[in-house]
């Protein structure tokens, strides 16, 4: 907003200084009156907080302003209409006013701008509503970092090398520190926009994390600075809501509507002082209807935001929403940082125009790093800070920094932008010293410092500093007045110190709206899981159906209690990813001081408390009938009620995981072992009675041990069972009384055939139905409890890592660059080098590349392509045509461009050409030198994409000799593979980073890779380039540019998309190929020199001039009407068809053709679909995918340490079980306990299997590098040996500890130690084969997992599953258990113990042996007392046989029998990954579609 005192010096025609003009200005000063209201004093034109330079007119060159109709002029209008009616509706409220006022009413058809804003000025006076600005004053700025810029990869090998623990402890107790930033000073005052900038690791983000008050994550911040009367403590605590930093990720909650995103930020920043007492509500609803219209979002107001996987807003949009966002929250002071990355130069401009307009209306202070900006974008800006390598050698005034830098002695290339001339006077290798001046310039850092501070710009700088300081630092008054103001904007009842302006009770009420909007836009997401819930529950109710009240049954109404109580508890563990998905969000919104993180947590577990009471009720309702539960109201919704509670008890102890700690793997991991250790300690799996003293206590601090007593007890009371098994019975016992009998069952008392329920689960399980409501209280207060820890961990554990990101190398090499950082940590203050040796752009790497270049084979043929179109299917019978009549050539020598706005069909026509489109339909002709395309055309063509896709893991130098190894012919020696790569290393400017790991390098290092990657292969005929210079500074791009260069000159054929480049960029090309959306070519030819045949080109067609500063590639997007607010007359398509140019064109393509036809084709290179053999292929890629999971210390220490740390609990849990019938039951479940680990290690094998996957399906499968069936054979063998490593060291930790006989361990070590960790590799792969990632793999696998392991006789035994017992046949872990059951266990007598023997009465005059004997013979068993003639104790089994088979179908003699099969699953799941990873990944259809193409081809 202008300041309002300028109001007075407006003209008769409503030209108001420094703001847009015209009836444009409407919908600003709207902003700037409902936005800012608290922005304004009483007495305007006096205000304390209003600075002299601020009142003064701004010069024309200073800075653009842009109307603010410029999004939606439409839009402006119509809302200007809509204030026109609101403030008529307000006049007219108040008659007395009305005549007096009647000049400054606002009409419809006539708008009187000034008057009106009278009016709202006076309003606000009337308020006493305090206006408060916020800028910013640094001096001897300095900013101490930890960790060095570049070390050493860390391995397997190197995390278990015990000198490297050393070194770990002495690196925590001295961190290695460098400087960051050292020696900033200047000021940012209100409404003035500065431009930070410098190259990729120069300081940007930090300087402007650190004036946004972001201090975390580094070692120390010294110097002053000053946010005019306030510390960075006081507005840490106070005011943290007036300066924000915004990432240049725009991370919003992807299922909110864009209207919902901004009414939320409103809603928590709304001031409780509005003008007019105006409602909250309505002031929200026009903040909303202002920031959409401004920044032309109306026509997206209930479109969702989305991200990468749900569809929303384009990027261009969703940068306006996070600017909009930022306003509605009344920020003072905001920093954005490169956020300009990936936009198209059109989009960016736009970016900078909405912040321009925003810092004009909002008189707020904006700070903004950019990479590669336009001359512009660059004249938006009032000040420009520039950064070389840590230290500020410029500070001042924009449009002087130009003069400022020639005047120093280095002069801007040809077109070079302002910015670009900037920046390359920081690169020793970029810049241009002017002739005369070669021994006069500054050159290190420290020198160009030096020269700022004895400059006539940097003493202005100072003297703005100390004007900044003299009139606002320390001024008793402006901090009251800015007091004033904040106090006025805060709610009643919130503390008058609190940073946030909402109470509590309103945050909560705001943030349970959102949530629920959240889970509408997403509402597959509670509805899969409802869904789930049922299924399962329909599953285990129809496993367990309608159990009889028998003594038979005992054990499975435990079992079904259990399961119940865990599925509904453990199934919460899948929130984890979503909460640090949503983790940054929350961060950023709280450091914005829109709401406390706590209250975030607190409104999303009231909001989910419903939702989770309708998927438990149904949940309960299915599991409880169908199982046959005790049909009693009071039991049911006594079961509901423990369920329910349990849940929401692991929900909040699941939640506090994830807040507790900083990223989600650590968070995973302790998950799935607490899961494990809750699992064994819940009563179940083994019964208290039987646990060891020394891990007894685990059960005490257990909450799913209190939920399964109180579950069990309610089942269990009053609940008469009748006895299954009576002893004696049968032949030889018809006559006897029940006096003489009794039942096998724990808990029978001699002569009943019934036994009590609560006598059997008081034996059993130490459980008493007394606590009853006990337990349900300690759930309820364990409930309670993890509640607080998740609400307390969620606001205080805000913190990020404070470790910078540095380049990795491989162990065991010293390059320059690592010794460089070495000595910059040891040397912290010592003055950095300019030199840059070992970069890669360094003089004499690239002068060693343009040799190398020389090397690089020479290409001979033309492709040309004619007639090009595109079309693909929408659906509905419809279609979209993509590419429309394109023609053109690329010729040896020749770098062509290809350019075009978003959504021009740029990277379509790249992917058309190069045969990378497999939809739609294509027609028209492609030729090399006239003739038909060769069969391997991608294999002689080399295609860099834009993402940089790489194996992460690998250095430079292995991921060129990859590429060489597969695509360069067979018969090519290895030798001489390698000596070419390192050709390609040097012509990359790669030789420095050659040991350097792939995803550890910056993305210019990376970019040079990908090309390298492509050159290694020796492309013969083409080389593609998508994007190559997307989110690089424009040191970097110009790098990239002048190595195309180098190869174009040297014989090589490109063609390369590029995002609007910057002239001096542009006129690196030969010829362009111009698109406007449609796919339809504008234009293709020379460039010329200096760009003059294509510009005259256009100015012969009709359009305007082109100036001599103007950007060639701007120009001819801006008369052609490509850009975002272009527009033009002329249909510039047709234009170009009807010109003598495409006629040409076309003559010059049939030309072409001829002289090809009069030689042979080019032939195919390969003899076979690829270069080398298939086992050459398996054998490369099994070296390449062991060696990454080597350099993944994190992936095999998770994978050993959960083994060991299973092995140990379950071996300790079941400790030296004992050889009575329960000691027996507890081996069996510490066998079924060891296979649960194999979902927690498939979920970890499932990542690398997609990631991997990703890399080939992405770029490795489009050049035909190798064939699929070579990569899924590669990844099973080589993940299969680190799974028998982890089941090997879990075998050495359980089996003993146990106490299963030695005698049996051979057997079971080659079924859990070997054969078993084969079979859940395979199983997992082959579920991860039909995944698109690996958070729907790991949901698919837990389903599939849960579904097996209920069939296999543990859970349920095999004589009870009824209609199931075709699963537990089809089952492969029905064989497995029973393989390692059988042949651990099988064959042992059984000794029972005291509470497991029954007492049996004999008749008169017989002995205990007389009368058992003939059902001893009968059903087995034993009695330890033969000759007691009162008493008899018998013992139901004599054998861990008989037991195991009456009761599992569980036979010793099946183990080979077992192994076999168990062989055949394994066989059957390669077979799976194999046919899955066609069916899904190569094919990219689904069954269901594969089906029907079959019968339609039939029919």
């Amino acid at each position: 907003m202008a300041d309002p005192a300028q109001l007075d010096q407006t003209t008769t025609q409503g030209q108001v200084p420094e703001v847009p003009l015209g009836p444009s200005v409407a919908g600003a000063y709207a902003n700037a009156a409902y936005l800012n209201i608290q922005q304004q004093s009483p007495q305007v034109s006096t205000s304390p907080n209003t600075s002299p330079r601020l009142g003064r007119k701004r010069r024309p060159s200073e800075a653009r302003s842009v109307d603010v109709d410029f999004f939606d002029p439409e839009g402006v209008n119509q809302l200007r209409r809509e204030m026109s009616h609101a403030s008529e509706g307000r006049l007219g409220a108040q008659p007395e006013d009305s005549e007096s006022d009647s000049d400054h009413t606002v009409h419809e058809e006539r708008f009187n701008l000034e008057a009106t804003l009278r009016k709202i000025m006076q309003k606000l006076d009337e308020s006493d509503i305090q206006r408060r600005e916020l800028g910013v004053m640094f001096r001897d700025l300095r900013v101490v970092g930890l960790g060095a810029t570049a070390s050493h990869q860390a391995t397997f090998g190197s995390f278990l090398n015990p000198l490297n623990i050393f070194g770990a402890i002495k690196q925590l107790r001295h961190p290695a520190l460098r400087d960051i930033l050292q020696g900033f000073e200047g000021v940012v005052r209100p409404g003035e926009m500065l431009l930070v900038l410098g190259s990729p690791g120069a300081g940007c983000t930090t300087l402007l994390r650190v004036l946004a008050n972001q201090r975390q994550g580094y070692h120390s911040v010294e110097g002053t600075v000053h946010y005019d009367s306030f510390s960075p403590d006081d507005v840490q605590k106070l005011y943290r809501g007036d300066v924000q930093y915004c990432p240049e990720d725009d991370v919003h909650f992807p299922t909110l509507t864009v209207e919902q995103t901004l009414t939320f930020a409103a809603k928590t920043r709304t001031p409780h002082t509005r003008p007019e007492g105006e409602s909250r509500d309505v002031h929200i609803k026009r903040v909303v209807d202002i920031l959409t219209t401004v920044f032309g979002l109306r026509h997206v107001r209930n479109t969702l935001v989305g991200n990468a996987s749900v569809r929303g807003v384009s990027g261009g949009e969703k940068k306006r929403v996070s600017i909009s966002e930022a306003l509605a929250t009344l920020s003072r002071l905001t920093c954005w940082d490169n956020s300009t990355r990936g936009l198209d130069a059109s989009t960016a401009l736009e970016f900078v125009q909405a912040l321009r307009i925003a810092t004009d209306i909002t008189k707020q202070s904006t700070l903004v790093s950019i990479y590669q900006a336009g001359e512009s974008l660059y004249r938006l800006f009032n000040k420009v800070c520039v950064i070389y390598e840590g230290r500020m050698v410029y500070f001042g005034p924009a449009d002087s920094a130009r003069q400022y830098f020639i005047d120093m002695g280095y002069e801007p290339a040809n077109r070079q932008t302002t910015a670009d001339f900037l920046v390359s006077v920081t690169d020793p290798n970029g810049r241009i010293v002017r002739a005369g001046f070669e021994k006069k310039v500054p050159r290190t850092a420290s020198e160009f410092v030096d020269y700022y501070q004895k400059s006539e710009v940097g003493a202005d700088n100072r003297a703005d500093m100390d004007s900044y300081v003299s009139e606002h630092v320390n001024k008793d008054d402006k901090r009251r007045s800015y007091r004033q103001s904040v106090v006025q904007a805060h709610a009643q009842h919130t503390r008058r110190k609190s940073p946030y302006i909402t109470s509590i009770p309103m945050q909560v009420r705001a943030l349970m709206i959102r949530r629920a909007q959240i889970l509408k836009g997403g509402f597959l997401a509670p509805l899969i899981q409802m869904m789930t819930f049922v299924a399962q529950a329909i599953i285990v109710g129809t496993i367990f159906w309608r159990l009889s009240d028998q003594t038979i049954t005992f054990f499975s109404r435990g079992g079904a209690l259990f399961f119940s109580i865990l599925f509904a508890a453990i199934s919460t563990m899948a929130e984890i990813p979503a909460l640090f998905a949503q983790r940054p969000i929350v961060l950023r919104q709280s450091r914005a001081a829109m709401y406390h993180p706590f209250v975030d947590s607190l409104a999303l577990t009231l909001v989910d408390i419903p939702i989770t009471a309708m998927t438990i009720t149904a949940f309960s309702l299915v599991l409880y009938f169908f199982v046959g539960l005790r049909q009693e109201a009071g039991n049911y919704f006594y079961f509901l009620l423990v369920i329910l509670t349990m849940t929401l008890t692991m929900k909040a102890f699941f939640r506090s995981l994830a807040a507790g700690f900083g990223s989600p793997a650590p968070a995973q991991t302790f998950a799935g072992l607490s899961v494990l250790t809750l699992v064994l300690y819940t009563g179940y799996t083994i019964p208290q009675p039987s646990m060891i003293g020394a891990l007894k206590w685990i059960t005490w601090i257990n909450p799913l041990r209190y939920g399964f007593e109180a579950l069990i007890v309610n089942e269990f009371h009053a609940l008469i069972g009748q006895c299954s098994v009576v002893v004696p019975s049968g032949p030889g016992y018809e006559g006897i009384t029940v006096a003489n009998q009794v039942c096998t069952t724990v808990g029978s008392v001699t002569g009943q055939t019934v036994v009590s329920g609560e006598r059997y689960i008081a034996l059993s399980f130490n459980y008493s139905f007394a606590h009853l409501w006990r337990n349900f209280g300690i759930v309820v207060g364990f409930g309670i409890f993890f509640m607080f820890t998740y609400l307390s961990f969620t606001e205080f554990n805000t913190g990020t890592s404070g470790q910078s990101s540095a380049t990795l190398f491989k162990r065991g090499s010293k390059p320059a660059v690592l010794q460089e950082a070495e000595a910059e940590v040891k040397n912290a203050d010592i003055e950095k080098s300019s030199s840059s040796e070992g970069s890669g752009s360094s003089q004499t790497q690239m002068d060693a590349a343009r040799e190398a270049a020389v090397d690089a084979p020479a290409m001979t043929d033309i492709f040309s392509w004619q007639h090009l179109n595109y079309t693909i299917p929408l659906g509905h019978g419809e279609t979209r045509k993509l590419l429309d009549d394109v023609s053109g050539y690329v010729a040896p020598g020749k770098l062509t461009a290809l350019v075009g706005s978003s959504g021009a069909g740029k990277t379509t026509l790249l992917n058309t050409l190069a045969q990378r489109v497999d939809t739609g339909v294509v027609t028209g002709d492609r030729f090399v030198n006239g003739h038909q395309l060769p069969p391997d055309f991608q294999a002689q063509t080399g295609y860099v994409q834009q993402m940089d896709t790489h194996e992460p893991t690998s250095t430079v130098r292995e991921a060129l000799l990859f590429s060489a190894k597969l695509r360069q012919p067979a018969d090519v020696p290895l030798s001489e593979k390698e000596a070419y790569v390192e050709k390609c290393l040097k012509m990359c400017g790669l030789e420095a980073y050659a040991d350097a790991v792939v995803g550890s390098l910056s993305v210019e290092h990376r970019k040079r890779t990908t090309i390298g990657v492509e050159l290694a292969a020796k492309p013969r005929l083409l080389l593609f380039l998508d994007e190559p210079t997307s989110g690089l500074d424009s040191q970097s791009a110009w790098a990239i540019m002048s190595f195309l260069r180098g190869l174009a000159d040297n014989g090589q054929a490109i063609l390369c998309t590029i995002h609007q480049p910057s002239a001096e960029l542009f006129e690196v090309f030969d010829r362009l190929l111009l698109l406007r959306k449609g796919g339809q070519t504008v234009y293709f030819g020379d460039l010329g020199r200096q760009c003059n045949t294509l510009i005259d080109y256009f100015q012969r067609q009709g359009a305007r001039k082109c100036t001599p500063e103007e950007n060639p590639a701007e120009y001819i997007l801006d008369v052609t009407g490509a850009g975002a607010t272009a527009q033009t007359d002329q249909d510039w398509y047709e234009v170009w068809k009807s010109s003598q140019e495409a006629m040409g064109l076309q003559e010059e393509i049939e030309k072409i053709h001829a002289e090809g036809r009069s030689r042979p084709a080019v032939q195919a290179t390969y003899k076979s679909e690829f270069a080398t053999s298939w086992f050459y292929q398996y054998v490369t890629l099994f070296a390449r995918d062991c060696q990454a999971h080597w350099r993944d210390p994190t992936y095999l220490v998770a994978k050993v340490a959960l083994n060991i740390t299973a092995g140990l609990l379950i071996g300790f849990t079941f400790f030296k079980a004992k050889d009575s019938i329960q000691g027996t039951q507890n081996k069996l479940f510490s066998i079924f306990m060891a296979t649960i680990i194999a979902v927690p290690s498939t979920n970890q094998l499932q990542v690398p299997f997609i990631a991997m996957r990703s890399v080939y399906e992405v770029r490795e499968r489009p050049s035909r590098m190798y064939s699929w069936t070579a990569l899924v054979a590669s990844q099973i063998t080589a993940d299969i040996p680190w799974n028998i490593l982890g089941s090997s060291l879990f075998y050495l930790c359980w089996f003993w500890t146990v106490g299963l006989p030695t005698g049996r361990g051979g057997y079971t070590y080659l079924m859990l130690g070997v054969i078993f960790p084969i079979y859940y590799t395979t199983i997992g792969q082959a579920v991860a084969a039909m995944s698109p990632d690996a958070e729907i793999a790991g949901l698919l696998f837990g389903f599939f997992f849960s579904f097996v392991i209920q069939f296999d006789g543990v859970l349920q035994p095999y004589r009870l599953l009824g209609w199931w017992k075709w699963m537990y046949r089809l089952s492969p872990f029905t064989y497995i258990i029973e393989g390692l059951v059988g042949q651990a266990i099988g064959g042992f007598d059984i000794n029972c113990a005291e509470k497991e023997l029954v007492q049996v009465e004999p008749p008169s005059g017989q002995t205990c042996q007389s009368f058992l004997q003939t059902y001893i013979t009968n059903n087995g068993g034993y009695i330890t007392n033969p000759n007691a003639s009162s008493g008899c104790e018998y013992c139901e089994y004599r054998t861990t046989d008989a037991f195991l088979g009456t009761s599992f179908n569980i036979h010793y003699s099946h183990h080979w029998r077992n192994f076999g099969l168990t062989l055949g699953y394994i066989i059957f799941n390669i077979a799976a990954i194999f046919f899955f990873t066609y069916l899904f990944r190569i094919q990219k259809g689904n069954l269901l579609k594969v089906i029907k193409e079959r019968l339609s081809r039939r029919k």
